[in-house]
């Protein structure tokens, strides 16, 4: 479809708070810009946003988000699709509806089952842009993981505790490699970025945590920055900024790259974790995901633009 006339269309997660509501005042900046968000029942978009619900924490309500966008396409095209939600929980033990561990679930699941929805239906040209972490990576020490076991992930037998948000986003990296390989999706058709912010704080992702360990953790973390470049850390506003200049192609990563990461105050493409790139692991994830949200197996994305 020739869109010379018509506007980009932005399909987000994860846009009405943290690093997302910042990048959205970016993007919305341009004077072509039609935006979708996808937010949890009572959230409002800031001023020019679609807003439909979206329950991330139900596969079910991911569907239909899914459904009501396609709808709202009326034919047109993605442009950008950015999958920003994340959460990271502290405390006992939650499984979502499905019974999946929650931290899972919404970081990884949901995000795989809307992407493989959604791709189909994104123009040639477009950007998928999926969030990450440097934890991902067990270097940083922070309980990255070293081995991946999909199904240990999705039903635990214990409380992973501060492992379950590493190895979440893990797979997010995993997934994005994974649809930058299917051969209807490779660059020039669409460029896929995981990006990682690096360590930004005020941005709600521990909302459920203690309010003295956020407090601690404010004056913590920039000192040891002071010490251990890895650790330091960016505002909303900064690492928002980025996701939006990755969003709108304005910064675009070295071919053959799809890891984007914010390091000292600027977005560098390094290689990620070993266990990151390992083919093996990225196939594993993507056949598991498949069966835990009832998609085909097959390693094409269908693109109804070639239908």
């Amino acid at each position: 479809m020739n869109k010379t006339d018509a506007k980009r269309i932005v399909v987000m997660t994860g846009a009405t708070s943290g690093i997302g509501a910042k990048a959205v005042v970016r993007i919305l900046a341009q004077p072509d810009i039609r935006l979708i968000i996808g937010a949890r029942g009572g959230h409002s978009g800031p001023e020019g946003a679609e807003v439909l619900p979206l329950d991330l924490a139900s596969l079910a309500g991911v569907r239909t988000f899914a459904d009501e966008v396609k709808e709202r396409l009326s034919g047109a095209h993605i442009d950008m699709l950015v999958l920003n939600a994340g959460l990271q929980t502290m405390g006992a033990s939650q499984r979502t509806v499905d019974g999946f561990e929650v931290t899972f679930a919404v970081n990884h699941l949901a995000h795989y089952l809307l992407a493989r929805l959604l791709v189909p239906y994104m123009a040639d040209g477009g950007r998928l842009v999926m969030t990450t972490s440097d934890t991902h990576d067990p270097a940083m020490g922070v309980g990255g993981p070293k081995t991946l076991d999909p199904e240990a992930l999705a039903h635990p037998d214990k409380h992973p505790e501060f492992s379950a948000y590493p190895a979440s986003k893990l797979c997010v990296l995993l997934t994005a490699r994974s649809f930058s390989a299917l051969a209807d999706v490779q660059p020039p058709r669409i460029t896929v970025i995981a990006y990682n912010p690096g360590l930004t704080l005020g941005t709600g992702l521990s909302r459920d945590a203690p309010r003295f360990i956020g407090s601690l953790m404010r004056i913590i973390i920039p000192l040891i920055g002071i010490f251990k470049p890895q650790f330091r850390s960016s505002t909303p506003e900064q690492a928002g900024e980025d996701l939006a200049l990755l969003t709108l192609g304005e910064v675009t990563p070295p071919a053959g790259h799809v890891y984007a990461s914010r390091v000292k105050g600027k977005t560098t493409f390094p290689n990620p974790s070993v266990l990151a790139q390992s083919d093996e692991a990225r196939d594993i994830l993507w056949r598991e995901s498949a069966v835990m949200v009832g998609l085909p197996l097959s390693e094409q994305a269908v693109n109804p633009q070639a239908s």
